[in-house]
């Protein structure tokens, strides 16, 4: 198979709220996929379906050829054995070591032995700059180390897919461009697919193959980074241009301000 996700007219909602209201989406192999749009769009819950925490209320996404809602849990756990994810507070375990933290999903699912594990480990804290760092605890890293553990930690078992969930966020200008430099040189290296999911649009333009932009449930636009910033859709344009006033609005859908506070427009 040439894609290692599909998702067909994905619906979800929560309660009487959709969320996703037909999403069609594919994420090919070996490929760094940006998914973008503003917050509340429906970018989290999209990414829960990849890994079946949610089901759909209608269609489906399948990953490298199978359902995901219709795996049952001991298939559902195997799955999600293929998937490594970074996530948006990188979640390292704060009482162990950095070495331990990587080495923790290899003891866990699966039978190497630990001479073995400790050359893997090694190796994917050298591909991050930080092998020198195994012995320290998450508390003595700064920032951008810590993410820079997170994304050696979701690659140490060479997943066919990588979840990236904003991998951007609070770090400073250097280490921002050397995380977004890694993600892209270890997927080719690794061969996987990646997906990241990021409002950071400087850094995430310059390592995506292909961007889908959701908006209202639904994907808005999709493309190449070339065809993304020389749209001229009003949604992209103010996204991509970050203006206060567009078709994108700041405020969450309510009934208007002075009904809210009782009074007469």
């Amino acid at each position: 198979m040439d894609n290692l996700i599909e998702v067909n007219d994905l619906h979800f909602s929560y309660g009487p709220h959709p969320v996703l209201k037909g999403i069609n989406l594919t994420i090919p192999r070996g490929k760094v996929v940006g998914i973008m749009g503003a917050s509340g769009c429906g970018k989290s819950t999209l990414l829960r379906h990849f890994g079946g925490q949610l089901r759909p209320s209608r269609g489906s996404v399948n990953f490298m050829g199978q359902t995901v809602h219709e795996l049952g849990t001991d298939e559902l756990y195997k799955m999600r054995l293929k998937i490594g994810m970074m996530f948006q507070v990188s979640g390292l375990f704060t009482d162990m070591t950095v070495y331990d933290n990587l080495a923790f999903p290899l003891r866990e699912h699966t039978d190497l032995p630990e001479e073995l594990i400790h050359d893997l480990v090694l190796m994917k804290l050298h591909a991050v700059g930080l092998r020198n760092a195994r012995h320290l605890k998450p508390s003595e890293l700064s920032g951008g180390m810590e993410r820079r553990v997170a994304l050696a930690r979701a690659i140490v078992a060479d997943p066919p897919l990588v979840i990236y969930d904003e991998p951007f966020a609070g770090l400073d200008p250097i280490s921002l461009n050397t995380i977004a430099n890694l993600i892209r040189k270890l997927n080719d290296a690794l061969g996987t697919s990646s997906i990241v999911v990021t409002y950071d649009l400087a850094e995430s333009l310059k390592i995506v193959d292909y961007i889908y932009f959701l908006h209202d449930g639904v994907v808005a636009a999709q493309g190449t980074v070339d065809e993304l910033t020389n749209s001229q859709d009003p949604i992209i344009h103010q996204f991509l241009h970050a203006e206060p006033d567009g078709p994108i609005s700041f405020q969450f859908p309510s009934q208007p301000y002075a009904e809210d506070l009782n009074l007469k427009a």
